[in-house]
């Protein structure tokens, strides 16, 4: 399905260029008219991301997206800065569809296993943010700030035993930067994983983009600055993916 995305830094809608937080661009938009829009388009679940929170927990956006959460009727999928039980129960009290786990993944292994099995497969949402050097795919955390030696197939593999569902991969230097998906990697990784259900993230800039991703096998696509740009409309990239 498609899968619109905001980012918010300091309660504004922005986004940044490879996830480099000097090199961002801050949006004006009315978000509660475009969400209005978007469900009567149809769209099926909205991706929001607390940069602040990512970059520091101790800045996470609360208030902010608490008012988001109770203005909108569109189910909600939420990361950045999600690191414990008491982050994940806040946010489900808040209304959320599913959470993000990013970082928490690979430094706190053992706990999102356990949250796996606590809140079921289909609440939680895995984001494996990579760096691809020599066909190796490295994961980035703490907002892409620090890279790991932990590989993407090893994690999915680790958590498979808890009947892992949802996985967002995005391909770092494609984030961002309208220079079009990682076609190959989701054609890879969806061969390889038939029981995880893709988010794909990064580079879409044209209708194109999504139909090629959609053929990839991949469960949904994140959009995120081709839609704040107005490169297409919300119903166009929709009607790319039909009967979702």
């Amino acid at each position: 399905m498609i899968i619109p995305a905001f980012d918010f830094l300091d309660g504004k809608a922005v986004r940044l260029y490879q996830g480099n937080y000097l090199n961002k661009k801050f949006y004006d938009i009315n978000l509660y008219e475009r969400f209005i829009d978007y469900k009567k388009k149809g769209v099926k679940i909205i991706h929001l991301v607390d940069l602040s929170g990512t970059k520091n927990i101790a800045n996470k956006q609360l208030s902010f997206f608490k008012d988001i959460i109770y203005c909108t009727q569109i189910p909600i999928q939420i990361g950045g800065g999600i690191r414990t039980e008491k982050d994940i129960n806040t946010f489900f009290e808040l209304g959320v569809k599913r959470v993000i786990l990013g970082s928490s993944a690979i430094t706190n292994k053992n706990a999102v296993k356990k949250w796996l099995k606590i809140y079921g497969s289909n609440k939680i949402v895995l984001a494996l943010d990579i760096n691809i050097i020599n066909n190796i795919k490295k994961i980035a955390i703490n907002g892409w700030l620090k890279e790991t030696n932990s590989t993407l197939e090893e994690i999915i593999d680790f958590f498979s035993s808890e009947n892992l569902k949802h996985v967002l991969c995005t391909d770092i230097s494609k984030d961002g930067t309208l220079s079009g998906p990682n076609i190959i990697l989701y054609e890879e990784i969806v061969k390889k994983f038939k029981h995880i259900k893709f988010q794909a993230s990064g580079g879409v800039s044209k209708l194109s983009d999504i139909i090629a991703l959609k053929k990839t096998g991949v469960n949904s696509v994140i959009i995120g600055r081709s839609l704040l740009e107005k490169k297409f409309t919300i119903k166009e990239a929709l009607e790319c993916w039909p009967n979702e």
